[in-house]
């Protein structure tokens, strides 16, 4: 198996210290998977004050569900005693928690595929739930009762359907039945940002297409976003058809974009903002729609585009992204030729480009001053169009442009 020193060392001094421990969930997973992990949580019959008392460096990450985050060599794995939950009231978590063993600590799990344990020390895998079984039949199975496991959380059900889209499985039949039965409880108990991170984590894996067709297909994709109540799956599969071909550096609200393809710019910042979506998220929606309408304009020719704003939008960190992202709604000829179109305009701009990202304007307020143009809301003008005339003419010295200036009626007369 491959290695993770660090991982085995908490166990080992858990073992040594007299108590078991094991990897357990995903990791336990993806390692029969054959999908190699770093992700390691682990699983032991320490008590919490037992696992801080063991390691010098720790973080109460979770005490009231006997989880501790345990630090070695910079490395982070959070340790979890083994517990049973008692009392879900809220459909998201336990009320109360009592610890426990490693079987009743795997009947607690979500499905069958993520309730085993692997001790390190001697290379056993420990599945009180037949998951193993689930794996080779590629089955997502819910461990005991499918409609006790989704009430307890029910954010499950979207787990579920990344789970089987992420690896190509099947969802066992009284499963399915259970994530439709409950598909409309996913509000209030489960927060947004939540089910933000599966989707997240849907893309991150290249199956986001795929689920949101099964999120659809389970009727969760309309609990999530009410607008897709009466989508069809034909014409949902036909919007998002396009995220095959966006680029790994785009962000998921570039995607999930697709589902709204009526939507104005202040109606994408309001999804964004519904979806409790980062600052950094709402600026590349704002580029995106903004570059669109450039390259309409572009394209229809509906008024000129001066270099300077070219110039200006190639600069930004989400203009390749956005590029492509354009380029994917286009046939494969005309993308191809859209996007060779930018790159030679760019190669045209490569000095201004430059001049952009290092703040080194051609002409500068120091040049203005010897002309005699004091500091003030002329000089501010001048040096705006000093760059507008240095970009879409293309001249990179001070006195060419400054002869243009002086010819222009911002340059103050005598």
């Amino acid at each position: 198996m491959e290695e993770h020193p660090e991982a085995r060392l908490i166990v080992d001094t858990l073992h040594k210290a007299g108590y078991v421990a094991y990897y357990a969930g995903g990791w336990v997973r993806d390692y029969l998977l054959n999908h190699p992990s770093d992700d390691i949580d682990i699983a032991t019959n320490a008590t919490p004050e037992t696992i801080q008392a063991l390691f010098p460096h720790t973080v109460p990450l979770g005490i009231a569900f006997g989880i501790v985050l345990v630090v070695v060599d910079a490395h982070q794995f959070e340790v979890a005693t083994f517990r049973q939950d008692i009392d879900y009231q809220d459909g998201r978590r336990p009320t109360k928690v009592e610890f426990s063993d490693a079987k009743e600590d795997a009947k607690r799990r979500d499905f069958t595929i993520n309730g085993m344990f692997y001790d390190p020390l001697r290379d056993e895998i420990l599945d009180y739930v037949d998951g193993k079984a689930d794996l080779e039949k590629k089955l997502i199975r819910a461990i005991g009762n499918p409609h006790e496991r989704i009430q307890e959380d029910r954010l499950r059900m979207i787990r579920g359907v990344r789970l089987a889209c992420r690896f190509g499985f099947q969802i066992e039949e009284k499963t399915q039945d259970a994530i439709r039965a409950h598909a409309k409880e996913l509000f209030p108990a489960v927060a947004i940002e939540r089910i933000v991170q599966e989707l997240a984590k849907g893309y991150a894996f290249g199956r986001l297409r795929l689920m949101l067709l099964g999120l659809h297909e389970f009727g969760l994709l309309a609990s999530i976003f009410p607008e897709m109540e009466s989508l069809s799956g034909d014409l949902l599969a036909q919007r998002i058809e396009p995220i095959r071909r966006y680029p790994k550096t785009a962000p998921l609200i570039a995607s999930l974009l697709l589902l709204f393809p009526g939507y104005e710019l202040a109606q994408q910042l309001q999804l964004a903002k519904r979806l409790k979506l980062s600052n950094q998220d709402m600026q590349f929606t704002t580029f995106l729609y903004r570059l669109k309408e450039l390259v309409d304009t572009d394209i229809n020719q509906s008024r000129p585009i001066e270099n300077v704003e070219w110039a200006y939008l190639y600069s930004n960190t989400f203009c390749p992204a956005c590029l492509q992202i354009i380029s994917s709604h286009l046939e494969i000829a005309r993308s191809a030729h859209f996007l060779e179109h930018h790159e030679e305009r760019m190669k045209h701009l490569c000095e201004a480009l430059i001049r952009i990202k290092t703040q080194d304007p051609v002409v500068k307020s120091g040049d203005l001053v010897k002309e005699g143009i004091q500091p003030g809301r002329t000089m501010g003008q001048l040096l705006t169009e000093a760059e507008r005339i240095s970009f879409n003419e293309r001249l990179y010295e001070p006195a060419p442009v400054i002869e243009r200036l002086k010819k222009t009626a911002l340059w103050p007369s005598d």
